[in-house]
Formats: structure tokens, C-alpha cells, sequence
């Protein structure tokens, strides 16, 4: 199969950001339309409650998280559906904005650029210092593939890579965590991890698939995906680890974090959180209950 073909998936549920820039607002898809709660819609702050809508920033990436469709102007995805039946619920609807990066998260946060934000964000305790979080996702399943013509044999831990070349996304947990593996390399008197830093995942991706990288680290389930759509890749290792969930991120004590993690809750406890996981074929993330910020932890 050519090259192009292969990198083809990669370019649709990719960040194609030629048509729509950052911050502009955005249009989503979603197959989940949620009955709104007046109690609920009552702990909204009354500025949103006034406008109708919470403004929520994304960095697409690939599915099944955040994604452009194929007309590359759509946004669809796990973080999609979830923070449109949080809104729902409360009453209100969500207008989207791509960030351009997911380094520009947590500045847009801050700023006031975005009232939320969600893009497979990790809540990290270093994170916890510049924003709030209300976690959604068991994030404890992380995966590194390989082309299949590397013949690397499966693998469960970071130490098996010491000396090899892997990458990961700028700014994610995931570049933190080959960094610290590759020190525990060093001081094990094995080769160092040779880290190469894309921008985001589809870019490291289609390095994997062009043979510029040995290895790319990220997402379980955003990496099967790929797998999936992608003959030449191949899940090479499965890697548990104990972190804290994926999360809704906010500016510090937002005064919509009382209405979102209430909706968030009642999502859970109707079943329709676990049918948005389900559609995704990630019901194994489920999380039984939305906590907050040092709760989560």
C-alpha cells in the first residue's frame, strides 16, 4: 500500500485546523441529546445561565477524544458528546473553540478565553496549580505502537525501551513520563529513552508510519484507533499506570464547577455517561464518580 494511503486516516481524524482557526467557534456533532435539570441549571453562574452557553476549548486530535470529520470543519468525539450532555443538562448548549495547540489550554484558561476546557487532559498536581479539575476518564491505560515491520515484541513497561527512540506529544503526561523512565534508564547503567517531542499525536503518528520514529507513547485508546484504521501499525506495548483521570479543566475556583460536576454526576448515575463511553468502545474508562480537584488525586 503507498505511503499516502496509509497517512490518509491519519489526515482526516487528524488536526486540520486550515479552515477554522483557533478560537473561533466551532460546530459539533453529537448523537446524545440530554433532558435539562431546572435544579441543576440553578447552580449555573448567572452570567452563562444569561448568555445560554458555556464556552469550551479543544484541542482535536484524533478519535476517539476530539477530532475534525471528514469534512474537517465538524469537531466529534468522546469530549464532544460528554461536555454536550453536561450543557444539555444544565440547560444551556457549548460552543466550541479549537485552541491551535494543546499547550495553549491552560493560557487560554487563565485568561478567561474558555470557561472549560477538554482534550484528554490529564490532571497532574503540578497542573493543579494553575487550574481546577473535575475528572471523567480512567486514564490508567496508556500504549506505545510501532510499524510491524519493526517486529519489536510486545512490551508492559517503560524499562523495555531504554536505549530506543520513542515519542510523544508536547506537553502531555506521557512526554513527562519518558523522561523520568529515561533517567531510571541512565541510572539502571542502560542507554538512555532517545525522546522525540512532536506537536501533537497525529504528527507523531505519521512519523511512526514514515519510519522517522521507532515509537510513539500516548492514549490507549487513541492509538487503537489508529491501529485499526492504519495496516502498517501495531500496538507494541500496554502500559498501566496509576494516574489520576482524564478531566474537565477550569480557571482556578470557577463558579462553574458546582453545575458541571452536578451534571456530570447525574450523567453517571442515569446510565447515559456510560452509553457516551460505550459508543466510543471505551466503556472500560468509566469512572463511578466525577470528583474534584485534591479529591481526585
Amino acid at each position: 500500500m503507498k505511503l499516502l494511503n496509509l497517512l490518509l486516516p491519519l489526515v482526516i481524524a487528524g488536526n486540520i485546523q486550515t479552515l477554522w482557526a483557533a478560537d473561533q467557534n466551532v460546530p459539533a456533532s453529537t448523537t446524545f441529546h440530554i433532558a435539562a435539570d431546572n435544579a441543576l441549571k440553578s447552580k449555573l453562574p448567572a452570567d452563562i445561565a444569561q448568555r445560554g452557553y458555556i464556552v469550551a476549548g479543544t484541542n482535536p486530535n484524533t478519535p476517539p477524544t476530539t477530532f475534525y470529520q471528514e469534512d474537517n470543519k465538524t469537531l466529534a468525539g468522546r469530549e464532544i458528546d460528554i461536555m454536550t450532555a453536561v450543557a444539555e443538562r444544565l440547560g444551556v448548549s457549548v460552543q466550541w473553540r479549537d485552541t491551535g495547540g494543546f499547550d495553549n489550554i491552560i493560557p487560554g484558561l487563565k485568561s478567561g478565553r474558555y470557561d472549560v476546557a477538554l482534550s484528554n487532559i490529564n490532571a497532574t498536581q503540578k497542573r493543579l496549580d494553575q487550574v481546577d479539575f473535575i475528572g471523567y476518564f480512567d486514564a490508567s491505560r496508556l500504549g506505545i505502537i510501532s510499524r510491524k515491520d519493526e517486529n519489536i515484541a510486545p512490551f508492559t513497561q517503560l524499562a523495555d525501551v531504554c536505549g530506543k527512540q520513542v515519542g510523544a506529544g508536547a506537553g502531555t503526561t506521557q512526554l513527562l513520563r519518558l523522561d523520568t523512565a529515561s533517567k531510571e534508564c541512565v541510572a539502571a547503567g542502560k542507554a538512555a529513552i532517545d525522546v522525540a517531542v512532536f506537536p501533537d499525536r497525529p504528527a507523531g503518528v505519521q512519523a511512526v508510519v514514515s519510519g522517522r520514529v521507532a515509537m510513539f507513547f500516548g492514549p490507549y485508546e487513541g492509538l487503537t484507533y489508529q491501529v485499526s484504521k492504519v495496516d502498517a501499525l501495531t500496538m507494541s506495548g500496554q502500559i498501566t499506570v496509576n494516574d489520576a483521570p482524564v478531566s474537565i479543566a477550569f480557571a482556578k475556583q470557577s463558579p462553574l464547577e458546582d453545575a458541571v460536576q452536578a451534571a456530570l454526576n447525574s450523567l453517571i448515575k442515569d446510565g447515559t455517561y456510560q452509553q457516551i463511553l460505550d459508543k466510543w468502545n471505551i466503556g472500560y474508562g468509566a469512572v463511578k464518580e466525577a470528583k474534584r480537584n485534591q479529591e481526585i488525586f
